[in-house]
C-alpha cells in the first residue's frame, strides 16, 4: 500500500534555449522557454524532494553569473530565477522549512537539478541525498560541462554526505526508484503512486518534452553520446507506463507544467 498523500510540483526556475538541447539532433533554431522544476513529496513516512533546481546565488550575482554560466560553454545564458522560487521558499508557503524534509533524491548531477542543495543545508535542512553510484563516479570525473564541480561540495569546501544507491530501489512503499541512463550516466527517474488515480512517473530528463516520448528522440545532450541507451530508457519508461497506468511527466516542457494544477495546489 502506497504511503504517498500529496505531490507538488514546484517551478524554481525558467530557462530559454534551442530546442535541439532537448531533442537529439532536432530543432536548431527554434527557441523553447523550459522549467526548471523539482517536486516535493509527501508521505506518510517523511516528505522527499525529487531534485531541488539551480544554485541562485549563481544566477544572482553578475560575477558568479558570469563565471559559472560562461558564453563559451552556455551560449544561452543562465537561466532566469527569482528568489520566490527557491525551495525553501516554496516549502515556507506550505507551512514547512528545509528541516521538514527527509530525503532529496537527486536524478541526475546537473546544475540546475543539484544546485539548490547548500542553499537547502544552510536553511537547516539535515535530509539524506539519495544519488545514484555511477553518476557519482561520472559527475565527479570534470567530464561533464553541465555539472558545476563547487556543487558537490558543502561550504566547506568537502564532499557532501551522499547515500549512494546502485540500480532501481523502493524509496518508501509507493515511491520507486527507476534507472534511465543517457542523458546522464546514473539517470535515475521516479514512479509515484498517490494515494487516488493513476500513478505519476517522473521522467526527469530522461525525457524533457512530451516529443521525446512520443516520437521516442532521446534528450539533445547525452553521456559520451549514448543515443542508443536514451531511446531505450525512454522505451522503458513508457513500458512502465503502460504497465502500471502511470501518466508520463516530462521534465522540461512548458505546456505540459502548465496543465498541472498550480502553486500551492497538490496532486493527490
Amino acid at each position: 500500500m502506497t504511503q504517498v498523500r500529496k505531490l507538488w510540483p514546484l517551478l524554481t526556475a525558467t530557462h530559454r534555449y534551442d530546442k535541439s538541447i532537448s531533442t537529439w539532433q532536432r530543432g536548431h533554431g527554434v527557441m523553447v522557454e523550459a522549467p526548471i522544476l523539482a517536486y516535493l513529496i509527501e508521505t506518510a513516512n517523511g516528505r522527499i524532494l525529487y531534485d531541488v533546481g539551480c544554485d541562485h546565488a549563481k544566477i544572482a550575482d553578475p560575477v558568479a553569473r558570469a563565471r559559472w554560466y560562461d558564453p563559451a560553454v552556455f551560449g544561452f545564458g543562465a537561466p532566469q530565477m527569482a528568489d520566490e522560487q527557491r525551495v525553501p521558499q516554496h516549502l515556507a508557503r506550505l507551512g514547512l522549512t528545509p528541516a521538514d524534509v527527509d530525503v532529496i533524491f537527486i536524478g541526475h548531477l546537473h546544475f540546475d537539478h543539484v544546485g539548490g542543495l547548500n542553499d537547502l543545508r544552510r536553511c537547516g535542512c539535515g535530509a539524506e541525498i539519495h544519488l545514484q553510484h555511477d553518476e557519482w563516479e561520472a559527475g565527479s570525473s570534470g567530464q561533464d560541462p553541465a555539472v558545476f564541480s563547487d556543487e558537490l561540495l558543502d561550504d566547506a569546501g568537502s564532499p557532501l554526505q551522499w547515500r549512494l544507491q546502485r540500480g532501481e530501489y523502493s524509496v518508501v512503499p509507493g515511491v520507486q526508484a527507476v534507472a534511465t541512463p543517457g542523458h546522464s550516466a546514473g539517470h535515475m527517474s521516479m514512479w509515484i503512486e498517490l494515494p487516488t488515480g493513476a500513478p505519476v512517473l517522473l521522467c526527469g530528463d530522461a525525457a524533457d518534452l512530451q516529443e521525446n516520448l512520443d516520437d521516442e528522440i532521446a534528450p539533445g545532450t547525452l553521456w559520451q553520446g549514448r543515443e542508443q541507451q536514451a531511446i531505450e530508457s525512454i522505451r522503458k519508461l513508457k513500458a512502465l507506463a503502460a504497465q502500471t497506468g502511470a501518466r508520463l511527466w516530462p521534465n522540461h516542457d512548458m505546456a505540459f507544467y502548465r496543465s498541472l494544477p498550480t502553486f500551492p495546489q497538490a496532486c493527490a
